[in-house]
């Protein structure tokens, strides 16, 4: 065996469905699932049941993460009316979460006004993270830049679109960028294999795509599993939601690219530690994974922590596992058991977690 240490890791890009799904997943078994994949910090999307939009939704969800077992942040949702309230919430959130393409619930923008003024009062201290596809995209550019507001640019997914980030970038906007592994290693060829358990918002690019977001990898500040687990039952429902299981599977597929020389360990560092901390602004909890880079193995949704039990990736062959998790001094995962405690987990945006 060759083992290999990294520092923990983070996923700034999970739904743990806690409050309002936890037949599909909860802060339990994500935050496990997390630990079993290396990741010892994950940020939660707004979108539960009901959405987290003001005080009191907060309250439920944080009351919720009492069972988390590694540390955790929580975004808050922006609505066509919520621009102050949620502003002066800021500093119990990672950012702000704008969806202005499709999706479930009443998280979808539709007014420009209501988009502006989001932009005019969420403090800059916090990036808003936004789901944008398309020409809308080009929209939230030209927005970041006029408001001198940070923004952070979910699951890119086209070739075109992360062509507009560089240019973006090059010309000095305030943005960041996430890329996630289903649209790092599959296809629209795999969404038609995988049928409704490939489906997921963005759909699947194509191989054009896939390779353009490798080929760009340098402008890409963080690799984020956008976690969205649904149950299988669901997935072969009549109409099954979009949205599939990373948060075990990420790391493996990862360092079979470093294997490969697609990246190096360096800059896996950077995307899925480092650039996280730096672009929320916070410490990064104090923690160590060790890796056996020999164990080759095949992907399965065997032995997998999640509550939905499944992932696109089974059958994948990957080189890499982890073999155990160190989270404040504390052996909190060991060859496949979670050891750290329900409650282990901490919240990230506490004033002594906070960066300066």
């Amino acid at each position: 065996m060759s083992t290999l240490r990294l520092p923990g890791l983070i996923d700034v890009h999970v739904h743990l469905r806690d409050p309002g799904g936890t037949h599909k997943e909860d802060f339990a078994t994500g935050t496990a699932a997390a630990l079993a994949g290396g990741i010892v910090a994950v940020l939660d999307m707004p979108n539960n049941s009901p959405p987290v939009i003001n005080a009191g939704s907060l309250r439920a969800k944080q009351a919720a993460t009492e069972k988390a077992h590694c540390d955790y942040g929580l975004y808050l949702g922006a609505t066509e009316n919520n621009a102050a309230a949620v502003a002066r919430l800021h500093d119990q959130a990672c950012g702000l979460k704008m969806y202005l393409g499709q999706t479930y619930g009443p998280l979808r923008l539709v007014e420009l006004s209501a988009v502006m003024a989001h932009f005019r009062e969420w403090p800059a201290r916090r990036p808003i993270a936004i789901h944008a596809e398309g020409l809308a995209l080009a929209g939230v550019i030209a927005l970041a830049q006029a408001h001198n507001q940070p923004v952070h640019l979910c699951h890119v997914s086209r070739a075109a679109e992360i062509a507009l980030i560089r240019a973006a970038k090059e010309r000095g906007a305030p943005i960041t960028c996430e890329v996630t592994p289903h649209h790092l290693f599959l296809t629209e060829t795999d969404a038609q294999r995988l049928g409704p358990f490939g489906y997921m918002k963005p759909t699947l690019g194509t191989a054009a795509d896939r390779d353009a977001l490798w080929a760009n990898l340098d402008v890409v500040d963080c690799v984020a599993t956008d976690h969205a687990p649904h149950t299988i039952a669901e997935k072969e429902g009549e109409h099954p939601p979009p949205g599939v299981p990373g948060l075990e599977t990420v790391l493996p597929l990862i360092l079979t690219a470093v294997h490969e020389g697609r990246l190096s360990l360096e800059r896996l560092v950077e995307l899925m530690r480092d650039n996280p901390a730096r672009i929320f602004g916070f410490a990064p909890p104090e923690g160590e994974i060790e890796i056996d880079t020999t164990a080759q193995h095949i992907i399965s949704r065997q032995g997998l922590h999640t509550r939905c039990g499944w992932t696109p990736f089974e059958g994948t062959s990957v080189r890499g596992r982890v073999r155990k998790v160190v989270l404040r001094g504390k052996l909190a995962y060991c060859d496949g058991e979670v050891l750290a405690p329900r409650g282990f987990g901490q919240p990230l945006y506490t004033q002594r977690n906070l960066a300066q």
